[in-house]
């Protein structure tokens, strides 16, 4: 594992970066940045289904979670921990959101749309089509199928992030599943859902590197 120029040991878990981290090695929380970019921009997309938002929730959780490195108590994987945080950002946001529209809604008279398309991150019309979707399922199935079937967690951990039983994150799966099976037969699953490239990595991270050496 190469870092800024120095070799760290390929078997180095999440939580030893962590511990190196609390003991003032605060930049290899770029490593643990670039890992979860990926998941964590899946699983804010399913929620807020907006790229531009989903980049500045991450921030949000990034930081956040920079902050309470100290109160990791290592119950759960740090990936799931991040997730845990991520999801209540997500959720956070929208509701802010939402009431925000209706506020101006009611205010200016106005009609609000939610559907935000989502530019750039699909290249062909299968992906396209696979993104609307998953964008129209319905949130509590759509957060498990992306956490399951897209992001590759175990039921463990969807069970741990989303607070379920082991029976609802299935039924909810198999429900999801069924939902999208009329429409894309086999073709549901996709690794390049919701693509995550290296510009807009680099990105979230140096934002939040910036933010931390202010700390």
């Amino acid at each position: 594992m190469k870092y800024s120029g120095q070799v760290l040991p390929a078997s180095l878990s999440d939580e030893e970066i962590v511990v190196r981290i609390l003991h003032g090695e605060k930049n290899l929380y770029e490593i643990l940045i670039r890992k979860f970019n990926l998941r964590l921009f899946r699983i804010s997309m399913s929620i807020v289904n907006n790229d531009m938002e989903a980049e500045d929730i991450m921030q949000t959780t990034y930081l956040n979670a920079y902050l309470q490195l100290p109160n990791f108590q290592g119950n759960s994987s740090f990936g799931t921990w991040l997730t845990r945080i991520l999801i209540n950002e997500s959720l956070l946001h929208k509701k802010q959101k939402i009431r925000s529209e209706r506020f101006l809604t009611v205010h200016a008279g106005s009609e609000f749309h939610n559907e935000t398309p989502l530019k750039g991150l699909m290249n062909n019309e299968l992906k396209m089509m696979l993104e609307k979707a998953v964008s129209n399922l319905p949130e509590k199935y759509r957060l498990v199928f992306v956490i399951r079937e897209i992001q590759e967690m175990s039921i463990q951990e969807t069970m741990q992030v989303l607070d379920l039983a082991e029976s609802n994150v299935k039924v909810r799966l198999n429900r999801a599943k069924q939902m999208l099976r009329s429409e894309l037969s086999h073709y549901y699953k996709s690794s390049q859902l919701f693509e995550f490239n290296l510009l807009r990595c680099d990105r979230i991270v140096n934002r939040v590197l910036d933010k931390i050496e202010s700390y």
